[in-house]
């Protein structure tokens, strides 16, 4: 019986996953209001009905998307550890959000334009959640700073510094394939924008210690 039951959490949590997807895709072409739920149900190989047992209608579902994209972003932010050394922490932190402009560009378009019309479905979320965490992690980054490993600069703007260029290359990728001929789906191109990005952000923030 544990185990039926095991199978048909995993199965509900795959569902989940396909509808978010779906969801994620049709938003971000037609957006709230222009995406249809039998729309979304069909591209994730379900009926609207199934679709409706997990989620009560389209704004439930339009809010589930832009959460599980905030999770995602959230994650290697928390993985900040006072402990660590700032220079190796954050390099992480900011390759982590690079790697989820290159690899979730339409999650991180679709969350801007939310927050471009005032968060109506995030603004709970962002002024507790998301407050609470960013608070945590600046005490973090003071840390470093009174152990002598970083220079006096803001933390919450440190933060907000490192959103907008790892963020940028997708949400204004357009923008930057116009100009640099290639995005950050390109290897090398990829590689070029995280070190660069990376050292213009920590050789302002860090000590130097060569």
């Amino acid at each position: 019986m544990a185990g039926a039951a095991r199978a048909k959490t995993r199965m509900g949590e795959a569902n989940v996953e396909r509808i978010l997807d779906a969801a994620l895709t049709l938003f971000g072409q037609y957006g709230l209001r222009g995406a249809r739920i039998d729309e979304i149900a069909a591209l994730a190989g379900m009926s609207k009905t199934n679709l409706l047992y997990y989620f009560s209608g389209k704004e439930a579902l339009y809010t589930a998307v832009l959460e599980r994209t905030l999770e995602m972003w959230l994650k290697p932010l928390i993985a900040l550890d006072p402990s660590a050394e700032p220079r190796e922490a954050l390099s992480l932190y900011i390759a982590s959000k690079l790697n989820y402009s290159r690899s979730h560009p339409e999650a991180s378009r679709l969350f801007a334009m939310e927050i471009l019309q005032g968060a109506p479905h995030l603004k709970k979320i962002l002024s507790t959640t998301l407050a609470a965490i960013v608070s945590e992690k600046q005490a973090t980054i003071q840390a470093w700073m009174d152990r002598g490993k970083m220079r006096p600069v803001s933390p919450l703007h440190l933060i907000f510094t490192i959103w907008a260029a790892t963020q940028h290359y997708a949400d204004f990728a357009v923008q930057v394939e116009a100009v640099a001929g290639k995005g950050v789906d390109d290897d090398a191109f990829f590689e070029e924008a995280r070190r660069q990005v990376t050292d213009l952000i920590l050789n302002g923030a860090l000590v130097d210690r060569g």
